[in-house]
C-alpha cells in the first residue's frame, strides 16, 4: 500500500514538473515574441492589414490649335457604403433625406433606395455597392448627400477612383491622336508619353471584411499631380470637313482604306489629317491606321509633278518642248508603256503631257535625258524628299524605296523609266503632300508637323517652329511654270471634272495598279505575283489658291470597287474638291477674289434663281437634323438665319424647331455631334 502511494506521488510530481516546465516555455515564448520579435510581427500585422493605394495621375490634355479638347483623361467613381460603421440613430434620422438625394441622382424611387439601404444595414454590410462608373461632378455632389458627409468612419462613404482616356469629338484623326496603354504607343500621345504621365498619388487602406479594403482618412497622403498638355496643330473645323469629306467618298465607292491630309502651305502645320479603314464587317469605316504616315506604296502619277520639274528645272526642256506620244504605246525592254487614252495624243507639249498625264510622254522625257546619267534623276529626288523618312515624332512611319544604279540588287533596265510614272518606286502619303507643299510655298520645303507646343499649368515650356527641310527645290522660273501646269489640270486636264470658276486650284491626278503577291482568288485558284487589273490606288495633291497657295492637300484611297469608278480624278479628286470649297466658304482668304459680276455673269444669274427659290419654297423653319454642320450652317445662313454651332460633326439638335415661321435675322443654335 505504502509502495503504492509511494508511486502515485512520484507520478504527480512529473505531471506537477511537466506542467511548471510548459508553462515556463510558454511564458518564455510569449516573452521572446513581444519583445524580441515584437516588431517584426507588428509590422507583418500592419503588412496584412494596411496598404498603400496608389491614386493613378491623370495624363496630359490633347488641345487643337483653337482650344477644344481632343483627349483628355476622366475621372470616374465607383461608390460603395460600410453601413457597420454608421450610428443606427443617425441612419435612422437621414435615411429618407439619402434615399431622396440618391433618387434624383441615379434615377428610380426612394422608396427603392430606402429598401435596399435598410436590407444592407440589417445584414451589416460593409461594401455596399451605391453606383458605378459616376463622373467628377456626380461625386462630388455625392459627397455632401445626408450620412456621406459625415466621412469615411461616420458615414461609411467609400470612392474608389480610377480615370479612363476620351476623345470628346469623337474618333475623329484619332489614329493621329493615338493612345498608350495595352495597344502599345501609337500617335501623339505614344510619341509624348513620358511628357504627358503626371505624378500618382498615394493614401493608406485598411482591409475590413471579405478581404475588402476602405479607405482609413477622407485625405490623401500625396495627391496626384496631373500631366502635362499637348496642343497641337489640328483645326476641328477643317478636320471635320475632311473627315466626312472622305467618308462619304469611301462609301460611294466602296474602297478599302484611305487617307486625306491638309497642311497650311507656308508653316508646314496639319491642319486636318483622316485615316479610314474598313471594319471586318464591311460595313463602315474608323481610323484603323495612319495610314498617311504609315503606308508606303507606289503613287502612279502624283510622282509625275517630279519627273517634270527634274527635267525642267536641269534646263533640258521648256514646257512648250514638243513630245511625240506616239499612239499612246510604246514598249521598253520588252515592257509596255500605255497611256489610259485609247490611240494616244501625237505630237504634244511637255505642258500638255502633264495636263493630260500622258504616261508614254513623261517617260520618253525622262529616258531621253537622264538614261546614260539615271544617278542625278535620283539626286533630284532625293532633293525632293522621297529617298529617306521624313523623320516624325510619333511612331510607325513607313520607309520609301526608291531604288538606285548604285545598288545592283533593285537595280534594273527599266528602273529610270517606270520611276518616271509612279512605279518601282514607293512613298507615303506625307513624303507626296511634303513635296507638293514645296511646290505651293516658293520651293521651301518645310517639315509637316503635328504640334505647336507643350504646355504644363497652362504655362508654355516648348514651342516648336517652322523647320526647313530644302531652302529651294527648284529655280523661280521652274516653279513658276509648274504651278501653272498644275492649274491648268483642273482648268482643262484629267481633273477638269473638279474645276469651280469660284476658286482655284491646282493639282495632279494618280491612278495606279496595285501590285498583289502570288495569291489565291475567290474561286480558290492560285494567281501569280502581278500588277492587277481589279485593284487600284485613286489619288489627287494638290493646293489651293492656285496663285498664292494658302492650304496643301493630298488624297489617297486604296481599292475602290472598279465598277463604279478607279481613276484619281474620279474617286479622289472631288474630295479635294470638298474639302478647299468648304475651306473657302468658312475662312478669309485675302489673296483669292473673285469677280463674279465681270466674269461670271451664269453665276449671278443662278444665285438670283437659288435666292429666289429660297424665298418662294423656305417660308418656314427647315429641319437640318443629320445635316453636316457646314451644309447646315450655308443653308440656315441663305434664308436669312443667324447660325450659332457647338460641337463639330452632323446636327444632333436646333433650337428652332421645324415648321415655326421664318423671321430672317433671328438665331439658331445648332448642336452638333
Amino acid at each position: 500500500m505504502a509502495i503504492q502511494k509511494k508511486n502515485i506521488v512520484t507520478k504527480f510530481y512529473l505531471v506537477a514538473v511537466f506542467m511548471a516546465l510548459f508553462l515556463a516555455a510558454i511564458i518564455f515564448k510569449v516573452l521572446h515574441l513581444q519583445y524580441v520579435q515584437g516588431d517584426k510581427y507588428r509590422e507583418l500585422a500592419v503588412d496584412l492589414t494596411i496598404r498603400q493605394d496608389t491614386i493613378y495621375a491623370n495624363k496630359g490634355n490633347v488641345y487643337a490649335a483653337d482650344g477644344n479638347l481632343l483627349a483628355t483623361s476622366m475621372s470616374k467613381f465607383t461608390i460603395y457604403m460600410d453601413l457597420v460603421t454608421v450610428d443606427g440613430q443617425v441612419f435612422e434620422d437621414n435615411i429618407v433625406a439619402l434615399s431622396n438625394e440618391l433618387s434624383q441622382l441615379l434615377g428610380k424611387s426612394s422608396s427603392y433606395h430606402q429598401k435596399r439601404l435598410r436590407n444592407a444595414k440589417n445584414k451589416k454590410r460593409r461594401y455596399y455597392l451605391i453606383a458605378r462608373n459616376i463622373g467628377y461632378t456626380d461625386y462630388l455632389k455625392m459627397k455632401k448627400f445626408p450620412i456621406f458627409n459625415l466621412g469615411v468612419y461616420k458615414g461609411g462613404f467609400i470612392a474608389k477612383h480610377r480615370t479612363e482616356r476620351a476623345h470628346p469629338i469623337g474618333r475623329i484623326a484619332e489614329r493621329t491622336i493615338g493612345y498608350d496603354d495595352f495597344r502599345g504607343e501609337a500617335g501623339i500621345e505614344g510619341a509624348f508619353s513620358d511628357y504627358m504621365k503626371g505624378q500618382n498619388g498615394l493614401r493608406w487602406e485598411q482591409k475590413i471584411a471579405k478581404n475588402q479594403w476602405k479607405p482609413i482618412s477622407d485625405f490623401n497622403e500625396k495627391e496626384p499631380v496631373d500631366g502635362h498638355d499637348i496642343i497641337t496643330t489640328i483645326d476641328v473645323n477643317i478636320q471635320d470637313v475632311t473627315h466626312h469629306a472622305l467618308i462619304n467618298q469611301l462609301e460611294k465607292f466602296e474602297a478599302d482604306h484611305g487617307c486625306a491630309v491638309v497642311m497650311e502651305t507656308a508653316t508646314g502645320e496639319i491642319k486636318a489629317i483622316s485615316n479610314l479603314g474598313r471594319n471586318s464587317k464591311k460595313t463602315g469605316y474608323y481610323e484603323k491606321r495612319n495610314y498617311a504616315v504609315w503606308e508606303s506604296h507606289e503613287p502612279g502619277s502624283t510622282i509625275k509633278l517630279a519627273s517634270l520639274m527634274a527635267v525642267l528645272d536641269d534646263g533640258k526642256i521648256d514646257t512648250a518642248t514638243v513630245v511625240d506620244t506616239e499612239k499612246g504605246r510604246i514598249f521598253i525592254h520588252g515592257r509596255k508603256v500605255e497611256d489610259s487614252h485609247r490611240g494616244g495624243y501625237g505630237k504634244i507639249s511637255a505642258a500638255r503631257v502633264f495636263e493630260v498625264s500622258s504616261n508614254v510622254g513623261i517617260v520618253k522625257l525622262v529616258r531621253k535625258y537622264y538614261d546614260h546619267q539615271p544617278k542625278k534623276f535620283i539626286e533630284k529626288l532625293a532633293d525632293y524628299g522621297f529617298t529617306k523618312p521624313i523623320g516624325f515624332q510619333i511612331k510607325g512611319e513607313g520607309k520609301p524605296f526608291v531604288p538606285n544604279p548604285a545598288d545592283k540588287k533593285g537595280w534594273n533596265k527599266i528602273s529610270l523609266e517606270w520611276m518616271s510614272w509612279g512605279y518601282g518606286i514607293s512613298v507615303t502619303p506625307m513624303q507626296t503632300l511634303m513635296f507638293y507643299n514645296a511646290v505651293a510655298n516658293n520651293g521651301v520645303m518645310v517639315k509637316p508637323r503635328f504640334i505647336k507646343e507643350l504646355r504644363r499649368q497652362d504655362k508654355t515650356e516648348k514651342v516648336f517652329e517652322t523647320e526647313i527641310v530644302n531652302p529651294k527645290i527648284a529655280s523661280d522660273e521652274t516653279l513658276k511654270k509648274i504651278r501653272k501646269v498644275m492649274e491648268n489640270v483642273v482648268v482643262k486636264g484629267t481633273a477638269d471634272n473638279i474645276y469651280s470658276p469660284n476658286f482655284s486650284m491646282a493639282g495632279k491626278t494618280g491612278t495606279a495598279k496595285k501590285f498583289l503577291p502570288r495569291h489565291k482568288d475567290e474561286n480558290g485558284n492560285t494567281v501569280a505575283a502581278g500588277y492587277s487589273n481589279k485593284h487600284y490606288v485613286a489619288s489627287f495633291a494638290g493646293f489651293f489658291p492656285a496663285d498664292k497657295p494658302q492650304y496643301s492637300c493630298i488624297v489617297v484611297i486604296h481599292d475602290p470597287k472598279k465598277e463604279k469608278g478607279y481613276y484619281g480624278a474620279t474617286v479622289a479628286g472631288p474630295v479635294f474638291k470638298e474639302i478647299a470649297q468648304k475651306i473657302y466658304t468658312t475662312t478669309p482668304i485675302d489673296n483669292q477674289s473673285v469677280k463674279d459680276k465681270i466674269n461670271f455673269e451664269e453665276i449671278d444669274k443662278a444665285y438670283v434663281k437659288y435666292d429666289a427659290f429660297l424665298r418662294k419654297n423656305y417660308t418656314k423653319i427647315p429641319s437640318v437634323k443629320g445635316m453636316s454642320g457646314m451644309d447646315a450652317l450655308s443653308l440656315l445662313e441663305n434664308l436669312g438665319l443667324k447660325v450659332k454651332i457647338s460641337g463639330v460633326g452632323k446636327v444632333m439638335h436646333q433650337s428652332l424647331k421645324k415648321g415655326e415661321r421664318l423671321v430672317k435675322g433671328k438665331t439658331i443654335t445648332l448642336k452638333l455631334s
